[in-house]
């Protein structure tokens, strides 16, 4: 059991050890708490911000805070809402003119605030803008800011984004990026939602490498995504369980795109494993755009949905990637990509192995909102839900 330390409570009680034992019991670890709210003795995460020790965990009450930004320099700090939500309305405000938060800290931890209304001069208003550091953001939203999250080129930087949804991020340009990572050491985003950018991408990252796992990346009716994932500079990326589907009013018929701009990284590789991809354009899309340049890509075991194609060239491989139709599906036109019993797909995957030390193989799948469920059994169907209805 942890004990725990808040700035109002000087000194939590140590537990004793059993009266019969040899020896005394260690203290138990402490948790140094800082509370925040509007009843509490720091009323603002402006204010946690500037006085908050290295690994505190910020306990903010459940509520709208509005103005209310901050820049985040300490390290293994987590903040974490209590009592329901926490939405970071901007409000007009932003630190340093960046967004509601600045994060410069290594080992950081976000958990269950909303992130709105970001605006900025230079129209790169973000929710969160990762300068340096390491980030972990868990049960998140980004919602109606100029950009989602956005990080800066720092290539130690690393980011982690679990369980979060990205949507109507947007500036009057368009332009605007639901996810943006820069040139960092890596990406990871597992079981999150993204949706209905305006010309700009639901997903952009320059990182060296990029997990990209168990996600829903679908425009939908109204976004106008370039877009749904685009890996500019190449990397080592790996895109798994994942449904990603454009809007019928996409400004750009490319759903994928990989080294679009440059190679900038000596490692360039793209391993697209069991996801369920929909072109829902009448005249048809491509699913994937490879750039010529020194890279490996393989396209194994996904659904393809419509009339795309792929424009690839270099050292590729295409294995098993299986047409689909929307009577395979529970309900195309939900997203619920779950096979029907009754579909010829069902069992027709192909056995993938390993690659950088990443099974190919699915081993959970998305399900909504914001979740992955973790499979039971092992899995032999192509795309990205294993589950069968």
């Amino acid at each position: 059991m942890i004990s725990r330390r808040t700035f109002t409570v000087a000194q939590a009680c140590l537990v004793s050890g059993a009266a019969h034992a040899a020896k005394p019991s260690p203290p138990a670890p402490q948790e140094t708490v800082l509370q925040v709210g509007p009843r509490r003795r720091v009323k603002t995460l402006k204010h946690a911000a500037r006085v908050v020790k290295p690994g505190t965990v910020v306990e903010v009450d459940a509520g709208t805070y509005a103005g209310d930004v901050a820049v985040w320099t300490q390290p293994d700090v987590s903040l974490r809402a209590v009592g329901g939500r926490v939405r970071l309305l901007a409000d007009g405000a932003a630190a340093e003119g960046k967004g509601i938060w600045v994060v410069r800290a290594p080992r950081m931890r976000v958990t269950g605030f909303d992130f709105e209304g970001a605006r900025v001069p230079d129209r790169n208003g973000a929710g969160i803008r990762l300068d340096r550091g390491s980030l972990r953001v868990n049960d998140c939203r980004f919602l109606y800011n100029e950009m989602g999250l956005l990080t800066n080129n720092d290539p130690t930087t690393r980011l982690e984004v679990e369980g979060c949804e990205f949507g109507f991020n947007q500036r009057p340009d368009g332009h605007n990026h639901n996810l943006y990572a820069g040139r960092i050491a890596s990406l990871s985003v597992t079981g999150s939602y993204f949706h209905h950018a305006r010309t700009g991408h639901l997903l952009k990252s320059r990182a060296a490498v990029n997990t990209i796992r168990y996600n829903r990346l679908t425009d939908e009716a109204g976004g106008t995504a370039s877009y749904e994932l685009e890996f500019p500079d190449g990397g080592l990326a790996i895109v798994l369980g994942n449904v990603i589907g454009q809007s019928a009013d996409t400004e750009n018929r490319h759903m994928i795109s990989f080294g679009a701009e440059s190679y900038h990284w000596t490692r360039n590789a793209l391993y697209l494993a069991h996801n369920t991809l929909i072109d829902p354009l009448g005249w048809g899309g491509i699913f994937l755009r490879v750039a010529r340049g020194p890279t490996t890509v393989m396209a194994v075991n996904n659904l393809l949905v419509g009339r795309g194609n792929f424009d690839t060239s270099g050292d590729v491989e295409f294995r098993n990637n299986l047409h689909a139709t929307a009577d395979d599906f529970v309900d195309m036109s939900r997203y619920d990509c779950r096979l029907r019993s009754s579909s010829r797909l069902i069992g027709r995957a192909a056995v993938v192995g390993e690659v950088a030390g990443t099974s190919l193989q699915p081993t959970a799948e998305y399900r909504h909102p914001r979740m992955v469920q973790v499979l039971e059994n092992v899995t032999h169907n192509p795309g990205a839900t294993q589950s069968i209805a």
